[in-house]
C-alpha cells in the first residue's frame, strides 16, 4: 500500500496530529524541507499571488477571514501580500489526478466496498420479514417498514452530509469513516430489537448515517477521474451501487433460513466493521480544497507567514448562515421542483428505482408460491439482476468510451445529448424485461425465464442511471451537489414507499396462472411512457438547456 494512502486516511490523520506532526510527516513538515519562494514573507512573488487571490470569489482581500484557529492573526494582518496555496506544478503527486492507474484504481474499489458495505443493509433482512411478521404478530406492510424508512433515511442523510463534503474543513474521508462506526454501532441494537417501532426508527437512523457513501461515492471517484474517464470511472464504482441492494437479500436468505432474520444485522455488523477496519486505514482523502486547505497549515507553521491560505480557506471566511442553509436545504428542492429538466429526470430514475425495490416483494410471490424454492434459492435467484448489471455496465463503458472519452481526448467539442442514445437504449430494454419477468413466470415454464426478463430490465436500469445522471451532472454543473442531492431524496422518498405497496399490488392483478403478469405489465407500461423523456431531451436539449437558470451551457 502506497504511503499516502495511510497518511492522508482517518487514523493517519490522528496519528499524525497525536504525534505532533511526526508520525506519517509531510514533506512540508520536514527539517530539509526547501520552501518555495512564493511563500516566503518577503518574497517579491508575492503580490504576483496577492492578485490571484483579490480575484476569488469577486471580493477584495480586506473582507477575507482567518476560517481556522491557527491562522488567528490573518484578521488582523491582511494586507496585499495574502499568498494563495495551489499544487506544486500540473505534476504534482500529491494531487490525486496525478496518481497512477493502480492507485486508481484501489482508490474506487475502496469507495466500492464501502458503498456495498452499507447499501446491501437496505434489503438484507427481507427475507426474513414473514419470520418478523410471526415474532411480532404484524402484517406484511408494517414488517416492511423498516426497508421503507431506511431508504428513506439515506434520502435524507445527503441534504445535510453532502454540503459538508464539499467544505475544505471536512473533506469526504473524515464524514465517510464517521459515519461508518456510527452506522456499525447501530447494527447491535438492531438485532437486538424488542418490536417493529424499534426496529423501524433505528433502520431510518442507520440510513441516515449510510448515505454519505451512496451520495458522494461518485463524487470521490470525480476528484481522481480526469473529464475524458470521468463516466467510466463512474460507472466502475457504480456496479458496486446498484447491485448492492440485490446483494442484500442473496446474503440474507442465507442467515434468514438458517439462523433467523436478526442473524442478516449481525451480518451487516460484521461487514461494516471489516470496512470500517481496512478503509479507516487505508481511503485516502481526495477532495482537493481540503488536500490545499491542510497544506496550507503546514506552510504557515513551516514559514511563520500567517498570509499563507488556501482558496478553500477564503471560501469559508465568506460564507453567511443564512448562504449555507439555502446551499444546503433550499436550492436543492428548487432545483428539483421547478426545473422541467431535472424534474423529469428525478421522476424517471425514482420510476427505476422503485422498480427495483418493489421486486423485493416479487421475488417471493414467484419464486417460493410459483417455483417453490427455499430462501436460498430465492436469494440466489437475484444473481440474475447482478449479472444483468454487469452485461450493462459492459455495453455502456464501450459505447460512452467511443462517443465520449476518444471525442474529448481529440480535443472535440462534446455536448451533453451525448448520453441520450445510449439513454433510449436503455429504456426499452426495461419494459422488455418487465413482461418477460411478468408473463414466463408460471408453473408450467422454466424459472429461468423471469431471471432472463430481470437480466435485461437490470442492463437496461443501469444505462439509464448512468446516461441520465451524465446528462445532469454536463447539463447542470454549477449546481452539482444541489442537483444530485435533490435527486437522492426524491428518488428515495419514492421508492422507498414502493414497497409498502408492492406485494398488494402483484396479488390484486394477478391470476391463478400469472401471478404477477398484470402488476409487472403496468409498471412495463409506465416503462415505455418514460422512453419520451430521453426522446424529448435529445430532439430539444439544448433549447431547454438554454432557458434554464441554473444550466451551465
Amino acid at each position: 500500500m502506497h504511503y499516502r494512502f495511510i497518511r492522508d486516511s482517518f487514523w493517519g490523520r490522528f496519528f499524525y496530529h497525536l504525534s505532533g506532526h511526526k508520525a506519517f510527516a509531510h514533506k512540508e513538515d520536514m527539517k530539509d524541507y526547501v520552501i518555495p519562494d512564493k511563500y516566503l514573507p518577503e518574497s517579491k512573488s508575492n503580490s504576483m499571488s496577492a492578485s490571484r487571490a483579490t480575484l476569488v470569489g469577486d471580493d477584495t482581500i480586506e473582507e477575507v477571514k482567518a476560517p481556522e484557529s491557527d491562522t488567528s492573526s490573518l484578521a488582523s494582518s491582511i494586507n496585499s501580500e495574502l499568498i494563495v496555496v495551489d499544487w506544486d506544478g500540473d505534476d504534482d503527486p500529491e494531487n490525486p489526478q496525478n496518481w497512477p492507474i493502480y492507485q486508481k484504481t484501489f482508490f474506487i474499489f475502496e469507495i466500492g466496498l464501502l458503498t456495498t458495505s452499507v447499501y446491501m443493509g437496505s434489503a438484507i433482512f427481507t427475507p426474513g420479514i414473514e419470520q418478523i411478521m410471526a415474532e411480532w404478530n404484524v402484517s406484511q406492510v408494517v414488517a416492511t417498514l423498516p426497508l421503507t424508512l431506511f431508504v428513506i433515511g439515506y434520502g435524507i442523510g445527503p441534504m445535510i452530509l453532502s454540503p459538508l463534503s464539499e467544505n475544505s474543513i471536512f473533506g469526504r474521508t473524515s464524514i465517510y469513516i464517521v459515519t461508518l462506526f456510527i452506522f456499525f454501532i447501530l447494527q447491535i441494537p438492531t438485532a437486538l430489537a424488542k418490536n417493529i417501532a424499534s426496529l423501524s426508527i433505528l433502520r431510518f437512523i442507520s440510513g441516515f448515517f449510510a448515505s454519505p457513501a451512496l451520495a458522494t461515492g461518485g463524487a470521490s471517484v470525480g476528484d481522481i477521474i480526469s473529464m475524458p474517464y470521468m463516466p467510466v470511472g463512474i460507472a466502475a464504482w457504480c456496479i458496486a451501487a446498484v447491485c448492492g441492494p440485490s446483494l442484500g437479500p442473496l446474503i440474507g436468505s442465507v442467515f434468514a433460513q438458517l439462523l433467523g432474520w436478526r442473524w442478516t444485522f449481525w451480518f451487516m455488523l460484521i461487514i461494516s466493521g471489516f470496512a470500517f477496519l481496512v478503509l479507516g486505514f487505508f481511503l485516502p482523502e481526495t477532495y482537493g480544497p481540503t488536500l490545499l486547505s491542510r497544506k496550507a497549515r503546514r506552510l504557515r507553521a513551516k514559514t511563520g507567514n500567517p498570509n499563507i491560505v488556501s482558496e478553500g480557506e477564503i471560501a469559508n471566511s465568506k460564507l453567511t448562515m443564512r448562504e449555507i442553509t439555502v446551499e444546503a436545504l433550499w436550492r436543492p428542492i428548487e432545483i428539483s421542483l421547478f426545473e422541467p429538466v431535472v424534474l423529469l429526470i428525478n421522476l424517471y430514475i425514482a420510476l427505476v428505482y422503485s422498480i427495483i425495490y418493489l421486486w423485493f416483494e416479487a421475488f417471493p410471490i414467484v419464486f417460493i408460491e410459483v417455483y417453490h424454492f427455499n430462501l436460498i434459492e430465492m436469494g440466489v435467484s437475484y444473481v440474475g439482476f447482478m449479472v444483468g448489471v454487469l452485461v450493462g455496465a459492459f455495453i455502456y463503458i464501450w459505447l460512452i468510451y467511443q462517443r465520449f472519452t476518444k471525442k474529448l481526448l481529440a480535443n472535440k467539442d462534446v455536448q451533453p445529448e451525448v448520453f441520450l442514445p445510449i439513454a433510449i437504449f436503455g429504456s426499452i430494454c426495461m419494459p422488455i424485461g418487465l413482461f418477460i419477468f411478468g408473463w414466463s413466470a408460471t408453473e408450467s415454464s422454466h424459472w429461468i425465464g423471469p431471471i432472463i426478463g430481470v437480466g435485461i430490465f437490470a442492463g437496461g436500469a443501469f444505462i439509464i442511471f448512468q446516461t441520465l445522471f451524465n446528462y445532469l451532472s454536463m447539463s447542470f454543473w454549477r449546481y452539482l451537489a444541489s442537483v444530485f442531492a435533490g435527486n437522492d431524496l426524491f428518488r428515495s422518498v419514492i421508492a422507498g414507499a414502493f414497497p409498502l405497496f408492492g406485494a398488494p399490488l402483484f396479488n390484486n392483478t394477478g391470476s391463478e396462472k400469472f401471478r404477477v403478469g398484470w402488476g409487472s405489465s403496468i409498471l412495463g407500461f409506465i416503462c415505455i411512457a418514460m422512453i419520451a423523456i430521453p426522446v424529448v431531451f435529445y430532439l430539444n436539449g439544448p433549447k431547454l438547456r438554454s432557458r434554464s437558470k441554473y444550466s451551465g451551457n
